[in-house]
């Protein structure tokens, strides 16, 4: 999906340069009819682009305005993600507005977190906790009938805008799906991972969509409507998720709930490295250490956090935490944790919250390099080599050794 930062060719082509002079012009504008005229000539740009699966100018010009000016990338994202995860179509005579939901659920296990198709029952069930929970009185919806991992979600703008048409015409017309989910991608082993529920809601034109946008007596706060629909789900889920811990968190817009959904894992993977390091190997989270390193090639990208036995070298577990869009760091404070919302802090935070005291971290900027043989990211050690981890030879075999 398209919500880590990309890296795309030094070349600038001209609808580069027109999307990011347009993103720029629409975030130095002052006033509601300049950002209305910038806005119209983004998005006709943009649904060019979306319309002929040109993911890659879309990506450059991300990329050109992430390094030259943040506040036209949070416009051009905003805008991009927007035309992806959204649209308005005729049906019968009447314009109706379609969003794209994700309906995300954390979840860790000392085990493998399940994906893959979801019964008729589970989908009825979904479309029951959603309509009494969420969704606005004479909306309708669309289910994919699938648990995705995160591997499995579309991984960009143009497929995403692929996805949102063929459920609104499915929600609006009330007609079957029509996905192909046989060749989906072999789901990723790891102990703490998202797993998404993906539908369409649609309402009419100036209708609402949601129970807290309503009038009453149909309105429901929105923090009521979190529990309504963890309440709702609660059976549901359990079964999809054998032997997992979860959090079902508020079906939202997808692109929102799919940088939500990641970073509330971040933590939740340290506990879980830490418990299953505990359970398999029978060391306290008090006897490990930790190194942390901000991993990137010309910026952080990503945090990687090696696990060790105190006292000991050797690096036998590794998890990653991802940066995403709305997220940086500089490169001379890839260490400092004087910033309570900083990337290393939160880190520091998550370790010391499992049982993790002694914590190490490097200054500098490590290249994000994989093991040649296997393709696994490479962690830290104290020296500042980045290194495999490797569980020691008497461990349990078939267990995930990274997140």
């Amino acid at each position: 999906m398209a919500v880590h930062r990309t890296k795309s060719s030094q070349r600038t082509s001209p609808d580069v340069e027109r999307l990011v002079a347009d993103s720029i012009s629409l975030a130095a504008s002052g006033s509601k009819i300049e950002d209305l005229f910038w806005e119209d000539h983004l998005n006709l740009r943009l649904m060019r682009l979306l319309k002929s699966q040109n993911q890659n100018v879309i990506d450059a010009a991300l990329d050109q305005t992430f390094r030259i000016n943040t506040v036209a990338f949070e416009v051009l994202a905003d805008s991009a993600e927007t035309l992806a995860e959204s649209l308005v179509m005729e049906h019968d005579g009447e314009q109706w507005e379609v969003l794209l939901l994700a309906l995300p659920i954390v979840a860790h296990t000392r085990y493998q977190i399940p994906s893959g198709p979801l019964s008729v029952a589970a989908v009825e069930a979904t479309a029951t906790a959603l309509h009494n929970a969420i969704a606005s009185p004479d909306t309708r919806l669309a289910i994919v009938p699938w648990l995705y991992s995160i591997d499995q979600m579309p991984h960009s703008h143009c497929q995403t805008r692929l996805l949102t048409e063929a459920l609104a015409n499915a929600a609006i017309a009330g007609t079957e799906i029509k996905l192909e989910l046989r060749d989906m991608l072999e789901t990723i082993a790891v102990l703490a991972d998202p797993r998404f529920i993906i539908a369409a809601i649609a309402a009419r034109s100036g209708a609402p969509l949601f129970r807290w946008q309503a009038e009453p007596p149909a309105r429901i706060e929105r923090g009521m409507s979190l529990i309504g629909w963890q309440n709702a789900m609660q059976d549901s889920a359990l079964a999809l998720l054998p032997g997992c811990e979860f959090e079902l968190l508020l079906p939202e817009a997808y692109f929102t709930n799919c940088r939500l959904a990641d970073k509330h894992v971040r933590p939740l993977s340290i506990r879980a490295a830490a418990n299953f390091l505990e359970s398999t190997l029978g060391i306290l989270p008090a006897g490990l250490s930790c190194v942390v390193g901000a991993f990137g090639e010309e910026q952080a990208d990503e945090y990687r956090i090696s696990f060790s036995a105190k006292g000991s070298s050797e690096i036998m577990y590794g998890v990653i935490w991802p940066l995403y869009d709305r997220e940086s760091v500089a490169n001379d404070a890839l260490n400092d944790l004087s910033e309570d919302e900083s990337p290393i802090k939160k880190i520091c935070d998550a370790l010391r919250d499992a049982g993790i005291e002694d914590v190490f971290r490097h200054a500098m900027l490590f290249e994000p390099e994989l093991c040649d043989d296997c393709g696994a990211p490479l962690f830290p050690d104290r020296s500042g080599e980045a290194v495999h981890a490797e569980m020691p030879d008497d461990a349990p075999t078939q267990q995930p050794l990274f997140h």
